[in-house]
C-alpha cells in the first residue's frame, strides 16, 4: 500500500519515530543503566499506543501523539529548568548521560508536535478529544504507576 493511499503516510510514521525515540531514550539510556528499566517501560506504555497507530497510518495517529509529546516534554523542562538552578518542580540528580537523553526525548517531542501542527485531520472534534483525553489520562496514569514501590525498585 502506498502512502499515497494514506494521507497521512508519512507524519504518522514519523510520530511512531517519535514516539519510539523517547521510548529507547528513557528505557535503554535511563532505565537500563540506572537498574530502573521496569520502572520506565511502564512509564513509557503509552507511547506504544503511539507507535501501533503511527505504523497503521491511522488518522488518529496525531491526536494520540499529541498529549504523549506533550506530557514528556512538559518533564523535559521541567528537568532542565532543575538542572539550571531555575525551578525545582523536578528534583534529582541528573549525570550528563541522562541529561542528553532529555535532549533527545525534549527534541523527538518537538518533532512530534510539529508533526502534528501539519496533520489534516477528518476526525470529529470529539473523536479528536477523545483520544486526546483518554491518552493523557493513560500516560499520566502510567507515570503515576511507575512510582508504586513494587515496580519502581525493580
Amino acid at each position: 500500500m502506498s502512502s499515497e493511499a494514506h494521507p497521512l503516510g508519512k507524519e504518522s510514521i514519523a510520530i511512531a519515530l517519535c514516539c519510539f525515540a523517547i521510548i529507547v531514550s528513557l528505557v535503554a539510556g535511563v532505565g537500563f543503566p540506572a537498574g530502573l528499566v521496569l520502572c520506565y517501560v511502564v512509564q513509557t506504555l503509552p507511547l506504544w499506543i503511539g507507535i501501533v497507530f503511527g505504523l497503521r497510518r491511522a488518522r488518529l495517529a496525531g491526536w494520540i501523539g499529541l498529549p504523549l509529546f506533550l506530557f514528556w516534554l512538559t518533564l523535559m523542562v521541567f528537568i532542565w529548568l532543575y538542572v539550571l538552578g531555575i525551578s525545582s518542580i523536578i528534583s534529582g540528580h541528573f549525570s550528563p548521560f541522562e541529561i542528553a537523553m532529555t535532549i533527545i526525548v525534549g527534541a523527538a517531542s518537538v518533532t512530534g508536535i510539529a508533526i502534528f501542527t501539519r496533520l489534516k485531520s477528518s476526525l470529529s472534534p470529539a473523536m479528536a478529544v477523545t483520544a486526546f483525553v483518554v491518552t493523557a489520562v493513560a500516560q499520566y496514569t502510567c507515570f503515576r504507576i511507575s512510582f508504586l514501590p513494587a515496580i519502581a525498585h525493580r
